[in-house]
């Protein structure tokens, strides 16, 4: 049964009657309300949305980036995934303009004209750059002449080693977070009753594969959890963690649900053989769920990728671990439509859903690339147009 999309269903609609109409930093404007949980339990299907077509492989490409480690969007682009092109974009464009602030420029009919604010710049301006910028209180002498589209961005990015080295960086977020999180460490030393600080040095914590080791050794903690809120980074970020931590839980399987996974009905006379026989077939002794939490929650466009992307990764960390998923709960902030969304919202809202995929991985959290994740019976609605507010 297909309760997934029916919550996200009533999701729409709870905005649509009840939310607050607010601005946002795109100026696009937002329909907002504060609060909501998505329960699924994985058993019933892979949660990926069937009232529209949910773009599967970008979902996974993005995930097994974040595995990687990655904060570059090359290997987004090489890999036909471009979720994140208008955020390396948006940043490429700010630094232009704030390499121009204070510059003098000479058009093309010889009127000069000083930048003095970043929305003074644009690409209108810069096309009409006769080719020379006289920087105040310095001799350099700029030639401006090769600010790219958006499209000729990404494909630059694609074939320019260099270029994307420079420009495809969107500074510490997810994967940064998950499998380098950087902090300062000391060598301490007692002298008496002091503490002496000494040999300052910086180290890594890799959180998801603490996580592992955690759930191998440990699988009762409540403290099996990942973080990517990381203050002192946020200002060098692109955009700040929208889904910013998820925690594990897991609980012991009774013999009845071993035996059942097994596919094996024994009897009592049966029972010691049949746990020996699940023992020696390695069927997994314990349920593994995950809750992610999240701050901004672009409804229509986002949600969506962020449930099937938290199931994915739910299914990687068990398959790891060898544990069977169970339950994915999404605990949501500010739950928002923007205002250009609406008519395809109340699209979606009409539609009948369908019967929920399955997913298979292979490799746990090392998988490689999309083909180490197979999707199967997906049958959904045809995509709806959501524009994407950056």
């Amino acid at each position: 049964m297909n309760r997934l999309d029916e919550q996200y269903q009533s999701l729409l609609q709870d905005i649509i009657d009840f939310g607050a109409d607010k601005q946002d930093r795109t100026g696009t404007g937002t329909k907002s309300i504060f609060g909501y949980m998505i329960h699924h339990n994985m058993r019933n299907g892979f949660p990926l949305l069937t009232t529209k077509k949910v773009a599967f492989k970008t979902m996974a490409t993005e995930l097994v980036w974040f595995l990687r480690g990655d904060t570059n969007i090359k290997y987004l682009v090489d890999n036909n995934c471009h979720i994140w092109d208008g955020d390396a974009y948006k940043n490429y464009l700010k630094k232009h303009k704030d390499d121009l602030i204070g510059c003098t420029i000479v058009l093309s009919n010889g009127v000069s004209a000083e930048i003095k604010a970043q929305h003074n710049v644009n690409r209108n301006v810069l096309i009409t750059t006769k080719g020379r910028i006289n920087i105040e209180g310095d001799d350099t002498i700029k030639i401006l002449n090769d600010t790219l589209t958006q499209e000729e961005f990404i494909n630059k990015i694609k074939t320019d080693d260099e270029f994307a080295n420079k420009w495809g960086e969107l500074g510490p977020v997810y994967g940064k977070q998950w499998r380098d999180w950087s902090t300062m460490g000391r060598g301490q030393e007692m002298n008496g009753m002091f503490t002496i600080e000494k040999n300052m040095k910086m180290n890594s914590i890799d959180q998801i594969q603490n996580l592992i080791n955690d759930l191998k050794t440990n699988p009762d903690s409540r403290r099996l959890m990942v973080t990517a809120w990381n203050p002192s980074d946020l200002p060098n970020q692109v955009l700040p963690p929208c889904h910013y931590g998820f925690q594990i839980y897991t609980r012991e399987l009774s013999m009845e649900e071993r035996w059942k996974i097994a596919n094996l009905t024994p009897n009592m006379s049966e029972f010691d053989y049949c746990n020996r026989l699940c023992d020696e077939y390695n069927v997994p002794k314990r349920a593994i769920s995950l809750m992610w939490n999240q701050r901004s929650c672009d409804v229509p466009l986002g949600i969506p990728m962020n449930i099937a992307s938290y199931g994915l990764l739910l299914m990687m960390i068990a398959d790891e671990v060898n544990m069977i998923p169970e339950e994915l709960i999404g605990n949501l902030g500010d739950c928002h439509i923007y205002l250009n969304q609406m008519e395809g919202v109340k699209e979606q809202i009409g539609r009948e859903p369908f019967e929920l995929p399955t997913v298979h991985v292979r490799d746990g959290i090392h998988c490689s690339s999309v083909n180490d994740v197979i999707l199967e019976n997906y049958q959904s609605h045809s995509k709806i147009y959501f524009p994407l507010s950056n």
